[in-house]
């Protein structure tokens, strides 16, 4: 089992950007890719935090990266954009791509917003929650153009990505509904997480280079490479087709339908629809209604293991608030990797630990 640090959120947010500096970001940049890198720690999507790093510094050095790229217009119809990303931090184009998508939102009631070319979106939600702070309603359809790790039901090799489904709504005087998860059963930084901590996967979560089910991560991080499973068999697997088509062939213009090619890149085309519900319906009665739901879901009485019934958000907030308090867990090897990242990148290694106080 790998040594576990636990590092408090400040430090950890002062080593992050001057390792971040090292892709010769601007200070804006440097400010939102550390920012949503910690959010997802945060949030206890470790998959998605600053573990991601040193893939971003494999493709920076490669040249899939591009730092200091921002949106561009590809296509404005009013209430319809199309955007291309320029294989920008997916921490810059999907911010700047959901403030462009909002101010339209705000303005004709709704809008659609087809993003392509962009690097790593990281974690979904965060887009979302871009949107519910705005009171308004949005849904994402995002695929993956990188090493294929997901395998079709019924499928004995990779085809696709992860592919990620979100919403997110706005609850008046409540905390939003935040729905994000990957199509696939887990994330596939879950299986980079646990194959760094050596840990085992629980059984159903993938197949190794055979086919054959297997609970060793490896087959999802290192050669030879298996497939992380669909969630639900066939539904999961429904879904991630719709997100391909619609994130990818459709927003983006490139879905997944080759072998990997070694590219350390990760580009992301994300379909993005977002509206105004106080437009669509009183929104005293969507907000009353939803409110009675959500309250009448809630007073279920718990089953043995649970404590209470929680709606999609509220696990990540309630992780938040202890991470805030205690400090983010970081395994020594995925900061082993962090550290590389930085010496890649011509960063002192030495400096990023003295900051993070390690």
């Amino acid at each position: 089992m790998a040594k576990i640090h636990v590092v408090k959120v400040d430090p950890l947010r002062a080593a992050i950007k001057t390792l971040v500096r090292g892709f010769g970001s601007e200070p804006r940049e440097v400010d939102l890719v550390t920012e949503n890198l910690i959010q997802a720690n945060l949030t206890g999507h470790d998959s998605h935090g600053i573990g991601m790093l040193p893939k971003y510094s494999e493709a920076y050095v490669e040249g899939g990266l591009k730092a200091n790229a921002h949106v561009k217009m590809t296509l404005d119809g009013g209430a319809m954009i199309r955007l291309d990303g320029q294989a920008g931090f997916g921490q810059v184009i999907g911010h700047e791509a959901m403030e462009l998508g909002i101010e339209r939102a705000k303005k004709f009631g709704s809008c659609i917003v087809a993003l392509g070319n962009s690097h790593h979106l990281c974690r979904i939600g965060a887009w979302a929650e871009m949107a519910v702070a705005k009171d308004l309603i949005s849904i994402h359809f995002t695929n993956v153009i990188s090493r294929p790790i997901v395998a079709p039901h019924g499928g004995g090799d990779a085809r696709f990505g992860t592919n990620p489904f979100t919403v997110g709504i706005p609850v008046p005087g409540g905390e939003p509904v935040l729905l994000d998860f990957a199509t696939s059963v887990m994330a596939q930084g879950k299986a980079r997480v646990a194959y760094n901590k050596g840990e085992q996967m629980p059984a159903g979560r993938l197949i190794d280079n055979k086919g054959k089910p297997t609970t060793d991560p490896q087959y999802a991080v290192v050669e030879p490479h298996g497939a992380i499973v669909t969630f639900g068999e066939h539904k999961g697997f429904g879904l991630a087709v719709v997100c391909e088509l619609l994130g990818g062939a459709l927003a983006a213009g490139m879905a997944c339908h080759e072998p990997a090619t070694g590219e350390k890149r990760v580009l992301n085309g994300m379909l993005t629809i977002l509206f105004d519900p106080a437009k669509l319906s009183s929104g005293a009665l969507f907000g009353n209604e939803m409110k009675a739901f959500i309250e009448w879901v809630k007073a279920s009485p718990p089953q043995p293991g649970f404590d209470h019934v929680r709606i999609a958000g509220e696990p990540e907030r309630e992780t938040r608030a202890k991470r805030m308090a205690e400090g983010i867990p970081v395994d020594d090897t995925s900061w082993g990797d962090i550290l590389e990242a930085a010496e890649r990148l011509k960063v002192n290694p030495a400096e990023v630990n003295r900051l993070a106080g390690l």
